[in-house]
């Protein structure tokens, strides 16, 4: 029988976990059997009894843990190689191997089949594995929350005795799964949303949602085929930052969704657009992993700006709500162990499109191409 381990996260302010009482049974159903390191769940209020009553055992450590593992599923990956999977086994988690290219060598030269979560191909047919969408989900209506927590003013417009409140305005930069989650609760909450992005196809299901897209004078064509935004051009962009130069000076809150797969995210708010915002703003940079879409964005801090600007810049947003955000994670992986497990075991077939699109490492060798070609450039992490 296959034996799968569930460690907990060990990466500063990881709260989430790979596995939930709800999954270890259905993936125990599948064939598996679960083990899960003490205390695992606990930052998502998953308790060891409630692992044990679903079927899994609890083991106290984790190296015992992954001695005995033919698969770990985990949020983040391993801190250092005392954390990494034994030669043989497969890990799945969020990789992102560009920016990790040090750690997936050593996971080459560990003979460790790995899978990225974030690389999962969007197609129909992944559609129930895509980790990256759920977790988008999860930070864009944490977004709003941030910020409207961070704002002094209410989000709806109020009749009351005192006299009337004005909605508060919001602009969101990018109209992804965040973008749109971030538009649907602000929207819930009383605020008129407005909101801008390089992708035309997706003004209807902003509108859908009762904001406003922001129309750009010169049109470009700037979605690739897996319905990402790609590069715009220069004259697209010199355009566009006039379009927002006034909504974003009129703006209450300002969230940055924006993002380019493999790529810094394209700074979209230069500090002279934030100077001309109203004292007592608020900005909430979901970018902030890649850099930020704001020009005075701190990764992983809140700043205020000398016009008094608050820029929230939290790294691990959906870390902050672990329950929804284990449970939806936990999902994901569900359905792509499924889809890897044949006659028992793992199926590596690298004629499938979804397998193929997120392997990572195997049999010894980095096997995804863009990053065994940044490889083999002797590009250091």
């Amino acid at each position: 029988m296959l034996q799968a381990f569930i460690p907990r996260e060990s990466e500063p302010g990881e709260t989430r976990v790979a596995a939930t009482p709800e999954t270890v049974k259905k993936l125990i159903a599948a064939g598996l059997a679960i083990a899960i390191e003490r205390g695992a769940g606990e930052r998502a209020s998953f308790t060891d009894a409630a692992y044990t009553a679903a079927g899994a055992t609890i083991v106290a450590d984790r190296k015992t843990g992954l001695a005995a593992a033919d698969l770990v599923l985990q949020v983040q990956p391993p801190r250092d190689a005392g954390e990494q999977p034994k030669a043989g086994a497969a890990l799945v988690a969020f990789l992102y191997p560009a920016a990790r290219r040090d750690l997936i060598r050593r996971f080459a030269e560990g003979n460790v089949t790995t899978f990225a979560m974030e690389l999962i191909p969007r197609i129909s047919r992944a559609q129930q594995m895509d980790a990256l969408s759920s977790q988008s989900n999860i930070a864009g209506y944490k977004a709003v929350l941030l910020a409207g927590d961070h704002l002094g003013k209410l989000m709806p417009m109020l009749m009351t005795a005192a006299g009337t409140i004005t909605p508060a305005r919001v602009v969101i930069l990018g109209a992804g799964v965040a973008g749109l989650q971030a538009i649907a609760t602000a929207r819930r909450l009383g605020a008129l949303v407005e909101v801008s992005d390089i992708r035309p196809a997706v003004k209807e299901q902003v509108e859908s949602l009762g904001a406003k897209f922001i129309e750009v004078a010169v049109k470009q064509d700037a979605e690739d085929k897996g319905g990402y935004a790609k590069e715009a051009s220069a004259e697209y962009k010199a355009a566009q930052a006039a379009a927002l130069a006034k909504k974003v000076a009129d703006a209450d809150i300002v969230i940055c969704t924006a993002l380019i797969p493999g790529k810094p995210a394209p700074k979209l708010l230069p500090a002279a657009m934030v100077q001309a915002m109203r004292p007592g703003s608020v900005i909430v940079d979901l970018a902030a992993e890649q850099g930020g879409n704001c020009e005075l964005t701190k990764p992983g801090e809140t700043s205020v700006t000398a016009n008094g600007v608050t820029i929230l810049a939290a790294k691990n947003v959906p870390a902050l709500v672990p329950v929804h955000a284990s449970d939806m994670y936990a999902k994901n992986l569900v359905f792509f162990v499924k889809h890897l497990l044949k006659g028992g075991a793992l199926n590596i077939d690298r004629n499938d499109e979804i397998t193929a699109g997120c392997l990572v490492t195997h049999g010894g060798q980095v096997v995804h191409a863009p990053t065994a070609a940044l490889l083999t450039q002797g590009v250091a992490s």
